[in-house]
């Protein structure tokens, strides 16, 4: 085994802006390091093309009429890990033991390559063997069936976000008539409060811009969202707002070069000049957990100014015929606003109230803004209310429901808020089970299913039987993974749906099945043809992709297919349903979805193939607010700190996990975070100066995180090194998923439960 972890760990400043040479450089590398020198350029240039193949990675809008590298750095990674020639045969498993593998990193485990035959575990001689199909789907079968008679409801039907919204509207459909609604999927990990707290808030569970607002924006206002490594192709709708001078502000705690300076690679003048854009016009560093008091200063500043301009006859701040018509509650918002004090807003927040001004002045001057945000709002105690605070600041100006205005959440994996549309939810009020029943012919579970934290609970508490995982790396993926894993060797079955291998499949129970499966770029070939399947971006467009690659293996099959056949295995017949049928022809899964969902997927087989997709109707968006008055809320509340701690005790410091340069989630594609100058290395953590004096640490020794908690269990990760960074005082910054055994389970945001990865208090210790 070679891996990239051996070569010399190097420390150094960047320099240079987001896209650029830079990027060049690094997509070149992932080129020659997957050994797709000859077919990795042509495959880009289809990438998220209207007759193309939408990205595996992040789930930004495939435009209608696309650049012609409609790709990013972080794209061209993913599609090189997929299309990779190195394969993960049964000759390797001959010659590792399961042990053996434990010790691998999770980069070396992906990199050695796509899985090509269906294994089981072999506990007699610790390793995986070959399986044929037949015999891996019977055998599952006969499991579940028979933990079904027992109790349905101790199955679990885990969906990470890429599967195409047929597979995904198949998954929940299944897990449905085995019995039950646990349907964890990465939604309950990074957005499931923007579902809570938009839908409590304006009606709708999703975001409300469209791709032609970034043109007539006047404005944008980002908040915990780091396009550079997060959602790169971005960064060109940014740079065009920049060069027409609308403002962009940013509050994140850490200053990223994604947000601050950009190079067009697909600009020659750019590239051989090193013309570079400046992106942002205000950048004011949170302090972690510290958003809802900077946003709620916002709303101070504009609702006070609003009243003095009332009382001397001057232009109101506030969009007052908007209010008056479309929301309730202001009255008493604006109240609590006026009675916040400064002092608490600038020590909660971390800024300075002169900067928080500026920055609502700024809003207050520009008629069309866009209220960009990610996980640095979700991944907290209160994430549910940092979102419905940035709903307040939009609803003040009316900046939702018009051109060139909105709230943009960006969502991560590329079809995740898809599955949430055809029905991966754990909360039956979010499906239209009376239409599936008739649909189907049988009695949907009503009892709310469990999402991703309450699947761990249930794990740890010992009442689950069965894990079946449609793509990801759940081990790796969740908080308090250490206890988690221990607890996973209990269960009587696991099935990982996958391409690559994972930490997750060699954590092993009873009986644990790893079925390779197409990737999306591979031909998915079945009775009726070569099939397409469809995804929907963030900004609720469905966008159809079709596969043109020759798959790695003939063993592989599609999702499609394995889901089919576990469910075929596992049901009793229905004669409203034929899987062969849906495997044959996806067309006949759409017309499915179709007539669950008429309003969202009408005359769906035919739009599908519109150049840019077609666009899902989201009732904000033209200012229907499907609420229970019928308008949109001004949400009031009083919590200001989104950390699970207080703030006030000095030894405490919080902790953001985050993602680097060379990621996707779990998915590690190498060990160089060019933008935060790390080289060779992920163990690392980010502090601010004044910090390592405080503490009196030592640069050449390594730093123990030890989580605050209150449940007495012990919660440590060591060997990091120290790298001074611009970061606000009392916060620290470190990886996942290495960090994410240093989160308790029960440290979540307390409406929608994702993991409050954000602002992690932990203390620092040298040995």
């Amino acid at each position: 085994m070679t891996s990239l972890q051996t070569r010399p760990v190097k420390i150094t400043h960047y320099d240079g802006p987001a896209g650029g040479w830079g990027s060049l450089k690094s997509v070149s590398r992932a080129l020659f390091q997957q050994g797709v020198i000859l077919s990795g350029p042509g495959v880009l240039l289809r990438q998220n093309k209207p007759k193309g193949f939408s990205c595996v990675s992040c789930a930004w809008v495939k435009p209608s009429k696309p650049k012609v590298a409609e790709f990013c750095e972080n794209g061209a990674k993913a599609t090189f890990w997929e299309l990779t020639p190195k394969r993960t045969t049964p000759d390797f498993f001959r010659d590792h033991t399961v042990t053996d593998l434990k010790s691998w990193t999770d980069f070396d485990l992906e990199n050695h390559g796509r899985l090509t035959h269906p294994l089981r575990y072999d506990s007699a001689t610790d390793k995986h063997v070959p399986v044929a199909w037949e015999e891996a789907f019977r055998a599952i079968g006969l499991q579940l069936a028979r933990i079904r008679q027992y109790d349905p409801k101790t199955a679990i039907f885990y969906a990470s976000g890429r599967a195409s919204l047929e597979t995904s509207y198949a998954y929940a459909l299944f897990a449905r008539m085995y019995g039950n609604n646990n349907l964890p999927d990465s939604s309950n990990m990074c957005h499931e409060s923007t579902s809570i707290g938009l839908k409590e808030s304006i009606g709708s569970a999703v975001g409300t811009v469209k791709f032609e607002d970034f043109k007539e924006t006047d404005c944008l206002f980002f908040f915990g969202q780091n396009p550079g490594s997060n959602s790169p192709r971005m960064l060109h709708e940014l740079q065009e707002a920049a060069k027409r001078g609308a403002p962009i502000v940013v509050f994140n705690p850490l200053r990223e070069r994604g947000l601050e300076r950009f190079t067009n690679p697909q600009s020659p003048v750019e590239m051989l000049t090193g013309a570079e854009t400046r992106l942002e016009s205000q950048y004011l560093q949170v302090r972690a957990g510290g958003d809802i008091a900077a946003m709620k200063a916002m709303c101070k500043y504009l609702v006070e100014e609003d009243d003095r301009a009332k009382v001397a006859g001057g232009e109101p701040l506030l969009d007052h015929a908007f209010i008056a018509e479309h929301t309730d509650g202001f009255d008493e918002f604006a109240d609590a606003v006026r009675h916040a004090s400064w002092d608490e807003l600038e020590r909660e927040s971390g800024l300075e109230r002169a900067d928080l001004e500026t920055a609502a002045r700024t809003y207050a001057a520009c008629k069309k803004v866009i209220l960009v945000y990610g996980m640095g709002l979700t991944q907290h105690k209160f994430g549910v209310e940092n979102v419905q605070m940035l709903v307040n600041l939009a609803l003040l100006r009316g900046n939702i429901g018009k051109p060139g205005a909105g709230i943009c959440p960006v969502r991560g994996h590329s079809n995740v808020q898809g599955q949430r549309t055809v029905g991966i939810a754990d909360d039956p009020k979010l499906v239209p089970l009376d239409k599936l029943a008739e649909q189907y012919g049988f009695v949907p579970p009503r009892e709310k299913g469990l999402n991703t934290v309450e699947s761990c609970e249930a794990i740890l508490a010992g009442r689950i039987h069965a894990f079946i995982s449609l793509g990801g790396n759940f081990l790796r993926a969740v908080p308090d993974s250490p206890r988690v894993e221990e607890a996973w060797k209990e269960l009587s079955l696991t099935v990982h749906i996958a391409t690559k291998l994972n930490r997750s499949h060699l954590i092993t129970g009873g009986d644990t099945y790893v079925l390779p499966c197409l990737g999306r770029l591979e031909i998915d070939r079945q009775a009726s043809g070569p099939q397409t399947v469809t995804i929907e971006d963030t900004t609720t467009k469905i966008h159809r992709s079709r596969g043109r690659r020759r798959p790695a293996s003939h063993h592989l099959l599609s999702e499609m297919k394995i889901v089919a056949e576990i469910a075929k295995a596992t049901l009793p017949p229905n004669p409203h349903l034929n899987w062969d049928e849906w495997v044959a022809d996806y067309a006949t899964v759409r017309e499915a979805i179709e007539k669950t969902y008429p309003e969202q997927f009408g005359d769906y087989n035919r739009r599908k193939d519109m150049p840019g997709g077609f666009l899902r109707p989201v009732p904000a968006r033209e200012r229907k607010w499907e609420t229970e008055s019928g308008k949109a809320h001004f949400k009031t509340f009083d919590e200001i700190n989104a950390s699970f701690d207080t703030g006030r005790d000095p030894s405490v410091v919080r902790l953001i996990t985050m993602r680097s340069n060379d990621q996707f989630n779990t998915t590690i594609y190498g060990y160089n975070d060019r933008f935060r100058g790390v080289e060779g290395t992920r163990m690392v953590i980010f502090m601010n100066e004044e910090d390592i004096a405080r503490f009196n640490l030592d640069h050449d020794r390594n730093v123990t995180l030890t989580a605050v908690t209150e449940d007495n269990i012990e919660r440590t990760f060591s060997g990091l090194q120290i790298i001074p960074y611009n970061i606000p005082r009392g916060c620290v910054g470190a990886y996942y998923p290495e960090c994410n055994g240093l989160i308790p389970l029960a440290q979540h945001a307390r409406k929608s439960k994702v993991p409050a990865a954000k602002s992690v208090p932990v203390r620092l210790s040298q040995s």
